[in-house]
């Protein structure tokens, strides 16, 4: 099973509390812990986007990085991990998008691939004048799927002439050409979202559900696994997962208790009014039911507490969920969460037992 992590390019990672580690995204952070995970022999790192936060007390993800730029300093220091960037393809063209991966590809010597967004939260693009209207809600797959037809005639062929609703190609021309097939990550739940992963993905990721529960997503991965029967391609999901470990169960669930105490309320607030403006498609890529108390404070994603053995053998359930062909892991201390899992859970873990880890790491 593959393990990825998602690093954090927002200000205080994924957790919308007052009483969680607290901290700015920065170049030199992202590396330590990309360094840290390739020494550990994880497998790639994920990087999100977004243009505008949801405020609160904590200014939750008002501060942020861009993902495209830090995938590319990271590619220059790193030298096994596979590194995917996401592209919010309401802003970067679709051209434009696809020189970026193939520069990030030369850097990379063909570890790069990318996660594509269509655009949920309104506001991150009517700030600067580039939503295209609440229409939009129901029809981006429409406008996603001709947005990687383009991609993919330039990164095969170098050219392409492509003429569709939402984009109209003259002869468009780009070279070099990766070095490597640029692999594809959506995260769609909706059935269209689904349906657009199974046609054009590689993998898509799904989220995990409520806490210590960690096969809980199998439904969702089944559903992947029939639309990709149905599209005649194979289409692994990667579960979304965040580790809250210590050397005991209590002391782990200490933390999360207090983590959810100290929940930024009007954070939440923000992310589920604008998660409810989208009336059209239902639940899809990065919306969830903030509803929950229980796991609000986390974005709803899956949550695993408890000791190092025990989120280990809780990792080694996942990888019995058909389908599922790996993890993308959060943490609440992502430095001391990649430490702990390099040395304290991977070693315990069954389905981890292939992996060497680099000498000297901590």
């Amino acid at each position: 099973m593959d393990i990825g992590v998602f690093i954090p390019i927002g200000n205080n990672g994924w957790l919308i509390s007052k009483t969680s580690p607290q901290y700015k995204p920065t170049f030199d952070l992202n590396k330590e812990i990309v360094l840290k995970a390739e020494q550990y022999g994880l497998d790639f790192a994920l990087s999100m986007i977004k243009l505008r936060g949801f405020g609160g007390e904590t200014e939750f993800w008002d501060y942020n990085l861009e993902s495209f730029s830090l995938m590319a300093g990271l590619a220059a220091v790193t030298s096994k991990i596979k590194l995917y960037a996401t592209a919010a393809t309401l802003v970067l063209p679709p051209a434009i998008m696809a020189r970026m991966a193939a520069t990030i590809d030369s850097i990379s010597h063909g570890r790069f691939g990318v996660n594509l967004v269509t655009g949920w939260q309104r506001p991150e693009y009517s700030q600067m004048g580039m939503w295209p209207g609440d229409q939009f809600f129901g029809n981006r797959y429409e406008y996603l799927d001709e947005y990687i037809k383009v991609c993919k005639e330039l990164w095969e062929t170098g050219q392409s002439d492509f003429k569709g609703e939402h984009f109209q190609m003259d002869d468009c021309r780009m070279l070099p050409k990766p070095e490597k097939k640029i692999p594809i990550i959506c995260a769609g739940q909706s059935a269209a979202g689904m349906a657009f992963s199974a046609k054009h993905a590689d993998y898509n990721f799904c989220f995990g559900k409520g806490l210590n529960t960690p096969t809980a997503f199998a439904p969702t991965a089944a559903r992947l696994q029939e639309a990709a029967d149905d599209a005649g391609r194979n289409v692994g999901s990667t579960v979304l997962i965040m580790v809250i470990a210590d050397e005991t169960d209590e002391k782990a669930m200490a933390k999360w208790e207090s983590y959810k105490e100290g929940k930024d309320q009007s954070a939440i607030d923000w992310m589920t009014t604008q998660g409810s403006v989208d009336k059209k498609s239902g639940k899809d890529t990065n919306v969830r039911d903030m509803t929950d108390p229980t796991s609000a404070v986390n974005l709803n994603m899956g949550t695993l507490v408890g000791s190092y053995a025990s989120v280990a053998a809780m990792l080694d359930e996942i990888d019995t969920v058909p389908g599922c062909e790996g993890v993308l892991l959060t943490f609440d201390d992502f430095i001391k969460g990649m430490d702990d899992f390099g040395t304290k859970i991977q070693p315990l873990m069954k389905s981890r037992q292939h992996v060497s880890v680099t000498a000297g790491a901590a």
